[in-house]
């Protein structure tokens, strides 16, 4: 039986191009998608958002992935999201639990049932990000969420080679700042969906003590059991250590039914 394709869904300022390292060592179907807006994907700060960017939460994201799923005709597939990207992936499966095949959360914000993302952020992480989310709120998007080329570095890099590290630091750029304060919930996934979370050893975005609070959220949601995978790589381990990223995704896919 061929392996069900996998739908890859990105995190906060990241684009479908930080899946691209990853792709190309891929043996099943993938389709990367950009959330909305698309014109903030790939980009860096230097591009201004257009208005919209302060409007768009969680559902219009979810719309969009089953938008593009749609669009290249992928009826039910394997769902991947990387750090923000778990919110998203979480109401697909939400709204549409029948095209779900498995949910992979790779290092992702898992807020507790009812909970936000600013809520479960480090606490570094969510002063930065809170201030951030005032001046984005105010139209000024001037710094994206707050992460010039020092900060990206030091959350996104600190694994990477120098071709790998200018290509985060040429791409990552802005964020819809709704999602990080709606309340989430996960009510409607089927409690036997099959998840796995990977779980990134150098992460130094969401620590791996931080991502076992993650982990503890999606244990306390009906049919909390996942697999959890292990790799020593940090955030972006898509870019970073793409071939060991593939190898996992084409075994889920491969297993999924």
């Amino acid at each position: 039986m061929a392996p069900l394709p996998l739908l890859l869904v990105h995190g906060g300022a990241h684009g479908a191009w930080c899946w691209q390292p990853t792709q190309a060592l891929l043996r099943t179907r993938s389709l990367a998608v950009d959330l909305p807006p698309r014109a903030i994907r790939g980009v860096t700060t230097a591009v201004t958002p257009p208005p919209e960017t302060a409007r768009i939460g969680i559902a219009d994201f979810a719309e969009a992935v089953l938008d593009e799923a749609d669009a290249a005709g992928l009826e039910r597939f394997v769902l991947v999201g990387h750090s923000m990207g778990g919110l998203t992936i979480a109401e697909v499966a939400r709204r549409a639990p029948e095209r779900v095949a498995h949910l992979v959360f790779v290092s992702c914000i898992v807020p507790p049932e009812g909970g936000t993302v600013i809520d479960t952020l480090p606490e570094g992480v969510r002063d930065m990000t809170g201030a951030a989310l005032a001046r984005t709120r105010a139209g000024d998007f001037s710094l994206g969420l707050g992460m010039g080329d020092d900060v990206k570095r030091a959350m996104f890099c600190n694994d990477m080679d120098d071709e790998q590290t200018r290509l985060v630091l040429a791409r990552c750029g802005h964020e819809c700042p709704t999602p990080f304060t709606e309340s989430v919930t996960r009510a409607g996934i089927p409690p036997e969906l099959p998840k796995t979370y990977v779980r990134l050893a150098r992460d130094q975005a969401l620590s791996p003590a931080d991502q076992d609070t993650q982990i503890g959220s999606l244990l306390e949601s009906p049919g909390g059991v996942l697999a959890i995978v292990d790799l020593d790589s940090g955030h972006d381990v898509m870019i970073s250590a793409p071939a060991r990223m593939a190898e996992i995704l084409d075994h889920i896919a491969l297993a999924a039914r």
